[in-house]
Parts: C-alpha cells; structure tokens; sequence
C-alpha cells in the first residue's frame, strides 16, 4: 500500500489560508451553504463541490491530421527513392 496522500507545510498553510479568506478558489476551494451539503447528504467529498481542473493537452486535431499527411505524403517519397535504389542494385548485380 503507498500513502501519496501527504500533505507539505506548503499544502497546509493554503488549506488553511482558504479556509480563513472564505473564498472560492476555482478548482481548490468553494464555500457551501449546509442547505447544499444537507441536500448531499452531509457527503464533504471535496469533489462532489469543487470541480477538477481539465490539465489535459488540447490538440488541435485540423493541424494534428495536416502533419499525418505530410508525414504519409514523405514516406511515399521515400518508399520510391528506396524502391528505385533496390531496383538499380538488383540490376547490377543481376
């Protein structure tokens, strides 16, 4: 079992800094009203309140299929570069 739930001094003092400052802080900290938490239950999850920052990538996907064809486009070239050498060896040797 791993523990990678540890908390820093640095960790701490912005919990706590939040707490004071009564503030939402997107994607950290949200102040609820207990009607809100009553209507949850009383479940103090800080997910069913606070949402998770998307940090995934954005791929411009337009762009992305661009370079695929270029790719493709060179990689053709040079199966007929290779192809035309083989075929000037093979005649060569042949």
């Amino acid at each position: 079992m791993t523990n990678s739930n540890n908390l820093t001094e640095e960790h701490i003092h912005r919990i706590v800094s939040a707490y004071s400052r009564r503030q939402t802080e997107p994607y950290f900290a949200k102040r609820v009203p207990n009607r809100d938490i009553a209507a949850q239950e009383y479940n103090l999850s800080v997910s069913t309140y606070v949402a998770q920052e998307d940090t995934r990538e954005v791929v411009d996907i337009t762009k992305l299929n661009a370079e695929i064809d270029r790719i493709v486009g060179q990689e053709d070239v040079l199966r007929r570069e290779i192809g035309a050498i083989v075929a000037e060896i093979e005649g060569v040797t042949s």
